[in-house]
């Protein structure tokens, strides 16, 4: 049985062929055919522009942002973006951690690995395809416009990690690295979400100094009794007090912890 059905247009009752579209019998097939090679060119460039890596294999990048839905029944698995994005998460993981590696030399194996799997986890690779504009670029089967919307938001960090892998096949680790470079660097010197708890930090850290265990003092409770907005102090010897405002003393008390961090340049 064949799995590719044909697609059966309905002739018009009078048995007369349909009239040719207004549109299409303005132009010629040879320039609709070339107007449609020249507007994918323009776009395939845009799409480079925003990667920042002009493809010598383009079906490598079009691989890399094809999903298994988008795939004739026919059509292996192997053509959608799925073993790219198997390559890219182990090359993305390479990268950053010798991003980390380098940057961070005083960090134990902990602290690399916490800050790794927060690097490469699957919400950072979809802020990534994000930034970069490359949602619209997925190419999906047909479903609804809804499905797709919530598709193509799910998809989003396979998409990324399918794109590093393509890289890395098209021009080697170093086109790679640059991409990953470009697109992590900022991230991984700012971490969206704190490593550690900030009073487990700030308490370390004054014990590394020779200082007793911070102290914490609430300062003031405001608002009704369901809804309480607590200020809490942190208060170290030789430095001035830190204070926080939090819904909970405890989340006061990570605030304070957190201002006293910055504040005083812990690392």
């Amino acid at each position: 049985m064949n799995d590719e059905t044909p697609v059966i247009q309905e002739s018009p009752t009078s048995g007369e062929p349909s009239p040719p579209d207004a549109g299409d019998a303005a132009v010629p097939k040879k320039k609709r055919g070339k107007a449609g090679a020249k507007a994918a060119a323009a776009a395939t460039a845009a799409l480079e522009a925003r990667i920042g890596h002009k493809f010598a294999d383009p079906l490598l990048l079009a691989t890399a942002f094809t999903h298994v839905s988008a795939l004739k029944p026919a059509r292996s698995r192997g053509e959608s973006y799925q073993r790219l994005e198997f390559l890219g998460d182990h090359v993305l993981g390479l990268i950053v951690s010798d991003m980390l590696y380098r940057a961070f030399p005083n960090a134990d194996e902990g602290e690399l690995s916490k800050r790794l799997a927060d690097l490469v986890r699957k919400e950072s690779c979809a802020d990534v395809a994000k930034s970069l504009g490359l949602v619209d670029d997925i190419k999906l089967g047909q479903v609804g416009a809804s499905a797709s919307a919530r598709l193509r938001k799910s998809v989003l960090g396979d998409i990324c990690e399918a794109l590093i892998g393509a890289i890395f096949l098209d021009g080697g680790y170093q086109a790679a690295a640059q991409f990953v470079e470009r697109n992590w660097l900022e991230r991984m010197r700012k971490p969206r979400r704190p490593l550690r708890d900030p009073k487990t930090v700030l308490q370390e850290w004054a014990q590394s100094k020779g200082m007793p265990t911070p102290v914490y003092r609430e300062v003031e409770r405001t608002g009704p009794h369901h809804d309480p907005q607590f200020r809490v102090a942190v208060e170290l010897p030789g430095l001035a007090p830190a204070e926080g405002l939090g819904g909970s003393k405890r989340a006061a008390e990570k605030v304070a912890a957190s201002v006293m961090i910055e504040r005083e340049g812990v690392k």
